[in-house]
Protein backbone atom coordinates (compact mmCIF):
# COMPACT_ATOMS: atom_id res chain seq x y z
CA UNK A 1 0.00 0.00 0.00
CA UNK A 2 1.25 3.58 -1.20
CA UNK A 3 1.70 6.48 1.30
CA UNK A 4 -0.98 8.59 -0.69
CA UNK A 5 -3.31 5.26 -0.10
CA UNK A 6 -2.97 5.05 3.35
CA UNK A 7 -3.40 8.78 3.70
CA UNK A 8 -6.23 8.90 1.74
CA UNK A 9 -7.58 6.03 3.85
CA UNK A 10 -6.85 7.30 7.10
CA UNK A 11 -8.83 10.27 6.18
CA UNK A 12 -11.76 8.09 4.86
CA UNK A 13 -11.49 6.10 8.13
CA UNK A 14 -11.88 9.24 10.29
CA UNK A 15 -15.25 10.35 9.19
CA UNK A 16 -16.81 6.64 10.39
CA UNK A 17 -18.12 7.93 13.28
CA UNK A 18 -18.58 11.75 12.63
CA UNK A 19 -19.26 13.10 16.13
CA UNK A 20 -16.82 11.67 17.49
CA UNK A 21 -14.31 13.04 15.06
CA UNK A 22 -16.13 16.33 15.06
CA UNK A 23 -15.39 16.89 18.78
CA UNK A 24 -11.98 15.60 19.04
CA UNK A 25 -11.40 18.16 16.39
CA UNK A 26 -12.79 20.88 17.91
CA UNK A 27 -11.43 20.11 20.98
CA UNK A 28 -7.84 20.77 19.08
CA UNK A 29 -9.59 23.42 17.11
CA UNK A 30 -9.92 25.55 20.52
CA UNK A 31 -6.31 24.75 22.01
CA UNK A 32 -4.86 25.73 18.41
CA UNK A 33 -6.55 28.84 17.87
CA UNK A 34 -5.51 29.82 21.41
CA UNK A 35 -2.22 29.86 21.04
CA UNK A 36 -2.59 31.41 17.55
CA UNK A 37 -4.50 34.02 18.47
CA UNK A 38 -2.15 35.15 21.49
CA UNK A 39 0.81 35.04 19.73
CA UNK A 40 -0.47 37.40 17.32
CA UNK A 41 -1.13 39.85 20.21
CA UNK A 42 2.04 39.01 21.19
CA UNK A 43 3.40 40.00 17.73
CA UNK A 44 1.16 43.34 17.44
CA UNK A 45 1.81 44.70 20.59
CA UNK A 46 5.77 43.92 20.27
CA UNK A 47 5.84 45.13 16.32
CA UNK A 48 3.99 49.05 17.42
CA UNK A 49 6.55 49.45 20.70
CA UNK A 50 9.66 48.66 18.12
CA UNK A 51 7.92 50.88 15.07
CA UNK A 52 7.41 53.32 18.15
CA UNK A 53 11.17 52.91 19.51
CA UNK A 54 12.52 53.02 15.65
CA UNK A 55 10.45 56.41 14.95
CA UNK A 56 12.37 57.95 17.82
CA UNK A 57 15.97 56.89 16.64
CA UNK A 58 17.82 57.65 19.14
CA UNK A 59 20.04 54.77 20.81
CA UNK A 60 22.83 57.44 21.11
CA UNK A 61 22.15 58.27 25.11
CA UNK A 62 21.89 56.52 28.47
CA UNK A 63 19.90 57.36 31.66
CA UNK A 64 22.17 57.39 34.53
CA UNK A 65 20.95 57.54 38.47
CA UNK A 66 22.49 56.16 41.57
CA UNK A 67 22.61 52.17 42.00
CA UNK A 68 20.07 52.60 44.94
CA UNK A 69 17.89 54.97 43.45
CA UNK A 70 17.42 52.49 40.39
CA UNK A 71 16.63 49.14 42.65
CA UNK A 72 14.20 50.94 44.16
CA UNK A 73 12.75 51.60 41.12
CA UNK A 74 12.79 48.49 39.81
CA UNK A 75 11.62 46.80 43.23
CA UNK A 76 8.70 49.25 43.44
CA UNK A 77 7.36 48.25 38.97
CA UNK A 78 8.47 44.19 39.74
CA UNK A 79 6.14 44.50 42.66
CA UNK A 80 8.55 42.46 44.48
CA UNK A 81 7.92 40.89 48.18
CA UNK A 82 11.45 41.45 49.29
CA UNK A 83 11.57 43.18 52.24
CA UNK A 84 14.81 44.88 52.78
CA UNK A 85 16.69 46.24 55.71
CA UNK A 86 16.75 49.64 56.51
CA UNK A 87 19.82 51.35 55.91
CA UNK A 88 20.56 54.84 56.48
CA UNK A 89 23.30 55.69 53.70
CA UNK A 90 21.26 53.97 51.23
CA UNK A 91 18.12 55.90 51.29
CA UNK A 92 19.15 59.25 52.66
CA UNK A 93 18.57 61.92 50.14
CA UNK A 94 21.97 63.45 49.93
CA UNK A 95 22.89 59.67 48.28
CA UNK A 96 20.42 59.89 45.53
CA UNK A 97 21.40 63.44 44.13
CA UNK A 98 23.57 63.67 41.40
CA UNK A 99 25.71 67.29 41.02
CA UNK A 100 28.44 68.67 38.68
CA UNK A 101 30.96 66.44 40.50
CA UNK A 102 28.97 63.42 38.83
CA UNK A 103 28.71 65.12 35.85
CA UNK A 104 32.27 65.28 35.86
CA UNK A 105 33.00 61.36 36.84
CA UNK A 106 30.56 59.97 33.97
CA UNK A 107 31.96 62.55 31.41
CA UNK A 108 35.24 60.72 32.31
CA UNK A 109 33.72 57.17 31.16
CA UNK A 110 35.00 56.00 27.81
CA UNK A 111 32.58 56.26 25.16
CA UNK A 112 30.34 58.79 26.63
CA UNK A 113 30.86 62.19 24.82
CA UNK A 114 28.99 64.46 26.98
CA UNK A 115 26.36 64.35 30.21
CA UNK A 116 24.02 66.63 31.62
CA UNK A 117 21.53 66.56 34.39
CA UNK A 118 18.12 65.41 33.47
CA UNK A 119 15.40 67.66 33.93
CA UNK A 120 11.68 66.61 35.32
CA UNK A 121 9.66 70.05 34.28
CA UNK A 122 6.88 69.91 36.17
CA UNK A 123 3.84 72.04 34.87
CA UNK A 124 0.28 73.22 35.48
CA UNK A 125 -0.96 73.31 32.52
CA UNK A 126 -1.03 74.71 28.84
CA UNK A 127 -3.48 77.61 27.11
CA UNK A 128 -3.36 79.39 23.72
CA UNK A 129 -2.49 82.74 25.39
CA UNK A 130 -5.38 84.56 24.59
CA UNK A 131 -7.65 85.88 27.80
CA UNK A 132 -10.11 83.55 29.02
CA UNK A 133 -9.10 80.90 27.49
CA UNK A 134 -9.43 77.67 29.20
CA UNK A 135 -6.71 75.95 30.76
CA UNK A 136 -5.58 72.47 30.11
CA UNK A 137 -3.44 70.04 32.35
CA UNK A 138 -0.29 68.91 30.42
CA UNK A 139 3.02 67.15 31.53
CA UNK A 140 6.36 67.93 29.43
CA UNK A 141 9.80 66.34 29.35
CA UNK A 142 13.12 68.06 27.86
CA UNK A 143 14.50 66.51 24.90
CA UNK A 144 17.37 64.26 26.45
CA UNK A 145 19.28 64.58 23.32
CA UNK A 146 19.32 66.01 19.69
CA UNK A 147 19.57 62.75 18.20
CA UNK A 148 15.87 61.66 19.03
CA UNK A 149 13.72 61.87 16.61
CA UNK A 150 9.78 61.79 17.22
CA UNK A 151 6.79 60.72 15.11
CA UNK A 152 5.54 63.77 13.95
CA UNK A 153 2.04 64.61 12.10
CA UNK A 154 3.07 67.98 11.29
CA UNK A 155 6.15 70.06 11.62
CA UNK A 156 9.71 69.50 12.31
CA UNK A 157 12.02 68.11 15.25
CA UNK A 158 12.98 70.73 17.97
CA UNK A 159 16.23 72.20 17.88
CA UNK A 160 17.95 71.90 21.08
CA UNK A 161 20.86 75.12 19.98
CA UNK A 162 17.88 77.34 19.41
CA UNK A 163 17.48 80.31 22.33
CA UNK A 164 13.92 79.98 20.96
CA UNK A 165 11.81 77.91 23.41
CA UNK A 166 10.16 75.41 21.40
CA UNK A 167 8.07 72.49 21.96
CA UNK A 168 6.65 70.04 20.26
CA UNK A 169 2.79 69.48 21.21
CA UNK A 170 1.00 65.79 21.41
CA UNK A 171 -1.75 65.74 19.13
CA UNK A 172 -4.33 65.64 21.54
CA UNK A 173 -4.03 68.91 22.04
CA UNK A 174 -3.96 70.35 18.76
CA UNK A 175 -8.12 70.87 18.83
CA UNK A 176 -8.80 71.61 22.49
CA UNK A 177 -6.19 74.52 21.91
CA UNK A 178 -8.53 75.92 19.61
CA UNK A 179 -5.76 75.25 16.30
CA UNK A 180 -7.53 74.09 12.85
CA UNK A 181 -5.49 71.13 12.45
CA UNK A 182 -2.27 69.97 12.91
CA UNK A 183 -0.32 72.01 10.13
CA UNK A 184 -2.43 75.27 11.73
CA UNK A 185 -0.97 74.79 15.07
CA UNK A 186 2.81 74.63 13.99
CA UNK A 187 4.65 77.94 14.09
CA UNK A 188 1.60 79.31 16.82
CA UNK A 189 2.75 79.92 20.65
CA UNK A 190 1.37 78.97 23.22
CA UNK A 191 1.68 79.46 27.00
CA UNK A 192 2.49 77.15 29.79
CA UNK A 193 1.45 77.48 33.21
CA UNK A 194 3.87 76.78 36.27
CA UNK A 195 4.31 77.10 40.25
CA UNK A 196 7.01 77.56 41.97
CA UNK A 197 8.56 75.39 44.96
CA UNK A 198 8.99 77.85 47.34
CA UNK A 199 7.16 81.07 46.91
CA UNK A 200 3.57 79.00 45.43
CA UNK A 201 3.01 81.30 42.62
CA UNK A 202 2.10 80.57 39.28
CA UNK A 203 3.73 82.21 36.33
CA UNK A 204 3.12 81.30 32.65
CA UNK A 205 5.86 80.46 29.73
CA UNK A 206 5.72 81.65 26.40
CA UNK A 207 7.12 78.41 23.87
CA UNK A 208 6.65 78.51 20.24
CA UNK A 209 4.94 74.80 18.73
CA UNK A 210 7.66 73.76 16.25
CA UNK A 211 5.45 70.11 15.73
CA UNK A 212 2.70 67.90 15.99
CA UNK A 213 3.46 64.66 17.44
CA UNK A 214 1.41 61.65 16.66
CA UNK A 215 0.18 59.62 19.55
CA UNK A 216 2.97 57.28 21.18
CA UNK A 217 3.84 54.85 23.64
CA UNK A 218 7.25 56.29 24.21
CA UNK A 219 6.04 59.97 24.81
CA UNK A 220 3.44 58.52 27.16
CA UNK A 221 1.04 61.54 26.06
CA UNK A 222 3.78 63.94 27.27
CA UNK A 223 4.61 67.33 25.14
CA UNK A 224 8.51 67.49 24.42
CA UNK A 225 10.61 70.90 24.85
CA UNK A 226 13.99 72.04 23.84
CA UNK A 227 16.78 73.26 26.91
CA UNK A 228 15.78 76.75 26.53
CA UNK A 229 11.92 76.17 26.83
CA UNK A 230 12.61 73.44 29.91
CA UNK A 231 15.08 76.39 31.54
CA UNK A 232 11.87 79.15 31.30
CA UNK A 233 10.04 76.81 33.50
CA UNK A 234 12.65 75.60 35.80
CA UNK A 235 13.08 79.10 36.63
CA UNK A 236 9.83 79.27 37.39
CA UNK A 237 9.48 76.25 39.14
CA UNK A 238 12.72 76.58 40.87
CA UNK A 239 11.65 80.66 42.01
CA UNK A 240 13.24 81.41 45.58
CA UNK A 241 15.67 78.59 45.89
CA UNK A 242 19.54 79.24 46.24
CA UNK A 243 21.59 78.70 43.25
CA UNK A 244 23.34 75.74 44.36
CA UNK A 245 19.96 73.44 44.21
CA UNK A 246 19.73 73.92 40.00
CA UNK A 247 22.86 72.20 39.69
CA UNK A 248 22.04 69.00 40.89
CA UNK A 249 19.35 66.33 39.64
CA UNK A 250 18.53 62.33 40.33
CA UNK A 251 19.26 61.79 36.80
CA UNK A 252 21.48 62.64 34.47
CA UNK A 253 22.16 61.57 30.07
CA UNK A 254 24.74 60.97 28.80
CA UNK A 255 25.83 61.06 25.08
CA UNK A 256 27.54 58.33 23.63
CA UNK A 257 30.18 58.54 21.14
CA UNK A 258 29.99 57.06 18.05
CA UNK A 259 31.90 54.07 18.23
CA UNK A 260 29.49 53.46 20.92
CA UNK A 261 26.05 53.21 19.51
CA UNK A 262 25.96 49.66 19.13
CA UNK A 263 24.36 47.53 22.17
CA UNK A 264 27.88 45.53 23.14
CA UNK A 265 29.93 48.54 23.02
CA UNK A 266 26.72 49.93 25.31
CA UNK A 267 27.02 47.44 27.50
CA UNK A 268 30.25 48.11 28.28
CA UNK A 269 29.46 51.53 29.05
CA UNK A 270 26.74 50.58 30.96
CA UNK A 271 29.32 48.37 32.91
CA UNK A 272 32.06 50.85 33.56
CA UNK A 273 29.42 52.88 35.42
CA UNK A 274 28.16 50.36 37.56
CA UNK A 275 31.52 50.00 38.84
CA UNK A 276 31.26 53.40 39.62
CA UNK A 277 28.39 53.46 42.01
CA UNK A 278 25.93 54.66 39.29
CA UNK A 279 23.00 52.48 37.12
CA UNK A 280 22.04 53.42 33.50
CA UNK A 281 19.28 52.51 30.86
CA UNK A 282 19.30 53.01 27.26
CA UNK A 283 15.27 53.48 25.44
CA UNK A 284 15.41 50.46 24.30
CA UNK A 285 15.89 48.68 28.14
CA UNK A 286 13.15 51.34 29.15
CA UNK A 287 10.77 50.14 26.53
CA UNK A 288 11.56 46.20 27.27
CA UNK A 289 9.92 46.44 30.56
CA UNK A 290 6.84 47.28 28.45
CA UNK A 291 7.45 44.15 26.39
CA UNK A 292 8.19 41.97 29.52
CA UNK A 293 4.72 42.89 30.56
CA UNK A 294 2.62 41.70 27.60
CA UNK A 295 4.96 39.08 27.22
CA UNK A 296 4.15 37.74 30.67
CA UNK A 297 -0.08 37.82 29.85
CA UNK A 298 0.31 36.01 26.97
CA UNK A 299 2.88 33.53 28.30
CA UNK A 300 -0.23 32.68 30.55
CA UNK A 301 -2.94 32.61 27.47
CA UNK A 302 -0.49 30.35 26.16
CA UNK A 303 -0.08 28.20 28.85
CA UNK A 304 -3.95 27.77 29.27
CA UNK A 305 -4.05 26.56 24.86
CA UNK A 306 -1.46 24.03 25.71
CA UNK A 307 -3.88 22.70 28.18
CA UNK A 308 -6.54 22.81 26.00
CA UNK A 309 -3.87 20.91 23.66
CA UNK A 310 -3.01 18.27 26.20
CA UNK A 311 -6.96 17.65 26.94
CA UNK A 312 -7.44 17.42 22.89
CA UNK A 313 -4.42 14.40 23.18
CA UNK A 314 -6.27 12.53 25.56
CA UNK A 315 -9.39 12.86 23.03
CA UNK A 316 -7.21 11.88 20.59
CA UNK A 317 -6.03 8.63 22.63
CA UNK A 318 -9.88 8.00 23.27
CA UNK A 319 -11.20 8.29 19.56
CA UNK A 320 -8.87 5.80 18.13
CA UNK A 321 -8.32 3.37 20.97
CA UNK A 322 -12.32 3.42 20.15
CA UNK A 323 -11.83 2.85 16.74
CA UNK A 324 -9.16 0.14 17.25
CA UNK A 325 -11.92 -1.43 18.79
CA UNK A 326 -14.40 -1.37 16.33
CA UNK A 327 -12.14 -2.01 13.57
CA UNK A 328 -10.71 -5.36 15.37
CA UNK A 329 -11.73 -8.09 12.44
CA UNK A 330 -10.94 -5.27 9.75
CA UNK A 331 -7.60 -4.96 11.00
CA UNK A 332 -7.33 -9.08 11.53
CA UNK A 333 -8.08 -9.43 7.92
CA UNK A 334 -5.59 -6.69 6.66
CA UNK A 335 -2.53 -8.69 8.29
CA UNK A 336 -4.39 -11.89 6.78
CA UNK A 337 -3.87 -10.50 3.16
CA UNK A 338 0.04 -9.57 4.17
CA UNK A 339 -0.06 -5.78 5.83
CA UNK A 340 2.73 -5.49 8.03
CA UNK A 341 2.91 -4.14 11.55
CA UNK A 342 4.37 -1.42 10.42
CA UNK A 343 1.89 -0.34 7.87
CA UNK A 344 -1.05 -0.90 10.31
CA UNK A 345 1.05 1.46 12.26
CA UNK A 346 2.06 4.02 10.00
CA UNK A 347 -2.34 4.06 8.98
CA UNK A 348 -3.73 4.78 12.53
CA UNK A 349 -0.65 7.04 13.10
CA UNK A 350 -2.17 9.14 9.93
CA UNK A 351 -4.89 9.01 10.88
CA UNK A 352 -3.78 10.83 14.48
CA UNK A 353 -1.91 13.40 12.19
CA UNK A 354 -4.74 13.57 10.32
CA UNK A 355 -6.93 14.89 13.19
CA UNK A 356 -4.10 17.12 14.21
CA UNK A 357 -3.64 18.65 10.74
CA UNK A 358 -7.40 19.22 10.38
CA UNK A 359 -7.97 20.87 13.94
CA UNK A 360 -4.94 23.13 13.35
CA UNK A 361 -5.65 24.52 10.09
CA UNK A 362 -9.46 24.85 11.21
CA UNK A 363 -7.85 26.93 14.19
CA UNK A 364 -5.47 28.80 11.32
CA UNK A 365 -8.91 29.61 9.25
CA UNK A 366 -10.73 31.20 12.24
CA UNK A 367 -7.58 33.02 13.47
CA UNK A 368 -7.62 34.85 10.31
CA UNK A 369 -11.17 35.66 10.49
CA UNK A 370 -10.90 36.64 13.90
CA UNK A 371 -8.11 38.86 13.21
CA UNK A 372 -10.19 40.58 10.16
CA UNK A 373 -12.68 41.34 12.56
CA UNK A 374 -11.12 42.53 15.57
CA UNK A 375 -8.26 45.03 14.27
CA UNK A 376 -10.59 47.02 12.50
CA UNK A 377 -13.13 47.18 15.77
CA UNK A 378 -10.14 47.60 18.15
CA UNK A 379 -8.32 50.52 15.84
CA UNK A 380 -12.30 52.07 16.09
CA UNK A 381 -12.75 51.82 20.06
CA UNK A 382 -9.74 51.41 22.41
CA UNK A 383 -7.05 51.77 20.22
CA UNK A 384 -8.34 55.15 18.57
CA UNK A 385 -6.18 56.89 20.60
CA UNK A 386 -3.15 54.99 18.82
CA UNK A 387 -2.66 55.15 15.74
CA UNK A 388 -0.73 52.53 13.38
CA UNK A 389 -1.38 50.05 16.28
CA UNK A 390 -2.29 46.74 14.86
CA UNK A 391 -3.35 44.63 17.46
CA UNK A 392 -3.09 41.40 15.83
CA UNK A 393 -0.08 40.32 13.58
CA UNK A 394 0.80 36.93 12.65
CA UNK A 395 3.67 35.80 11.56
CA UNK A 396 3.24 32.31 8.89
CA UNK A 397 6.50 31.20 10.39
CA UNK A 398 4.98 30.93 14.21
CA UNK A 399 1.58 29.66 12.57
CA UNK A 400 3.33 26.99 10.53
CA UNK A 401 5.24 26.11 13.69
CA UNK A 402 2.08 26.27 15.49
CA UNK A 403 0.24 23.49 12.91
CA UNK A 404 3.28 21.47 12.94
CA UNK A 405 3.18 21.23 16.86
CA UNK A 406 -0.27 20.11 17.11
CA UNK A 407 0.32 17.31 14.38
CA UNK A 408 3.21 16.16 16.32
CA UNK A 409 1.22 16.16 19.77
CA UNK A 410 -1.64 14.52 17.71
CA UNK A 411 1.09 11.81 16.71
CA UNK A 412 2.81 11.47 19.74
CA UNK A 413 -1.29 10.90 21.46
CA UNK A 414 -2.06 8.40 18.59
CA UNK A 415 0.74 6.51 19.20
CA UNK A 416 -0.23 3.75 21.82
CA UNK A 417 -3.57 2.88 19.97
CA UNK A 418 -1.44 2.87 16.80
CA UNK A 419 0.34 0.24 18.88
CA UNK A 420 -2.24 -1.48 20.22
CA UNK A 421 -3.57 -2.22 16.15
CA UNK A 422 -0.12 -3.04 15.07
CA UNK A 423 0.07 -5.69 17.83
CA UNK A 424 -3.02 -7.50 17.30
CA UNK A 425 -3.09 -11.48 16.71
CA UNK A 426 -4.75 -11.62 12.84
CA UNK A 427 -6.30 -15.11 14.35
CA UNK A 428 -7.67 -13.70 17.27
CA UNK A 429 -8.86 -10.42 15.64
CA UNK A 430 -10.74 -12.38 12.90
CA UNK A 431 -12.67 -14.43 15.98
CA UNK A 432 -13.26 -10.91 17.24
CA UNK A 433 -17.12 -10.23 17.88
Amino acid sequence: MKLYDMIRMSNSNLWRNKSRTFLTILAIFIGAFTIMMTTGINTGVNNYIDRQVAAVGSEDYLQVMPAQMAEQIESLMSGSNEVREYKPEDNSTTSQILTDEDIAKIESVDGIDSAKFYTMVTTDYVTNGQDGATKYQMNASIMPTASMKLDLAAGSDLDMDNDEAQIVLPDKYVKPLGFASNEDAVGKTIKIGATSQVTQQTDEAEVKIVGVQNASVVGMGSAWMNDKAGQLIEDITMAGLPQEYRNQANAIVAQLDKDHINEEAANKVKEQLEDMGYSSMTLTDTVSMIKSFFDAITTVLTIFGAISLLAAAIGIINTLYMSVQERTREIGLMKAMGLSRAKIFGMFSLEAIALGFWGGIIGLVIAFIARAIVNPLASRTFLASLPGFTLIEFNPLYLLIIVLVVMAIAFLAGTLPARRAANKDPIESLRYE
